[in-house]
C-alpha cells in the first residue's frame, strides 16, 4: 500500500488528555496510523478517515484545545470523528499543520481513479486494506500511473450466494414436477 504522508506529530491521549509524541503515517486507503517510533513496530492507534472523519480543522479554528508546552495554537490540527469524539494533533510548525490538514481532507474525500482503456474513461476505485497499489512514474513530466490490484476473491461470496439461490429455486421447481404423475392417476 502506498504511503501519502508521514512524520512526527504530538497526539493528545483520549483518557488522560496528555500530549505524546508519535510517528504518524497516512496511507492511501485513508488509514491514519500512530506508532511509538519511526520504526513502525508498535501500532498504538489506527483511524480510518474515509469512514469515520467528519471534518478537519487547524490553527485558530481549533477552539477549546490547549496545545502542548512550547507550541503555539497555530500548530494544532483537530480531526472530528463520526462517533462525536475528536483526535487532537499538534505539528511542529504552522505550515506543517496546514499541510497535514489539507492532506487529511484530500485523503478523506478523494478516491483513487484508474484508467479503463476499453471504455476510454477514468473510474473511481474504492480503496480498502485488501487492495494493492503500485505508483510508477508516467509518460510525461509530473504524471504518475496508478495500478490497483484488487483482491481476487472479492466477488466470490456474491457468486456463491447466487449459485445457492439458483440451486434452491431449481430444486423446488423439479420437486413440484415429480409429484405431477400422482395427481393424474
Amino acid at each position: 500500500m502506498a504511503l501519502l504522508k508521514s512524520g512526527w506529530l504530538w497526539r493528545q491521549t483520549a483518557i488522560l488528555k496528555r500530549w505524546k509524541l508519535n510517528w504518524c503515517d497516512l496511507w492511501i486507503d485513508g488509514s491514519l496510523c500512530f506508532y511509538k517510533s519511526d520504526r513502525r513496530r508498535e501500532l498504538e492507534q489506527r483511524v480510518s478517515l474515509k469512514t469515520t472523519c467528519i471534518d478537519v480543522r487547524s490553527g485558530l479554528e481549533c477552539g477549546g484545545v490547549n496545545p502542548p508546552e512550547s507550541n503555539p495554537r497555530e500548530n494544532l490540527v483537530v480531526v472530528h470523528l463520526r462517533e462525536g469524539s475528536t483526535l487532537n494533533l499538534c505539528a511542529n510548525s504552522e505550515d506543517e499543520s496546514l499541510a497535514w490538514k489539507l492532506t487529511l481532507l484530500e485523503t478523506r474525500r478523494n478516491p483513487v481513479f484508474a484508467y479503463d482503456p476499453y471504455d476510454d474513461s477514468y473510474q473511481a476505485v474504492p480503496m480498502n486494506g485488501y487492495h494493492t497499489v503500485y505508483i510508477t512514474p508516467g509518460a510525461g513530466p509530473g504524471t504518475h500511473q496508478v495500478i490497483v490490484q484488487r483482491d481476487p476473491f472479492d466477488g466470490v461470496a456474491e457468486s456463491v450466494a447466487l449459485g445457492l439461490l439458483a440451486g434452491v429455486a431449481a430444486g423446488a421447481a423439479m420437486r413440484s414436477f415429480l409429484w405431477m404423475p400422482f395427481f393424474f392417476c
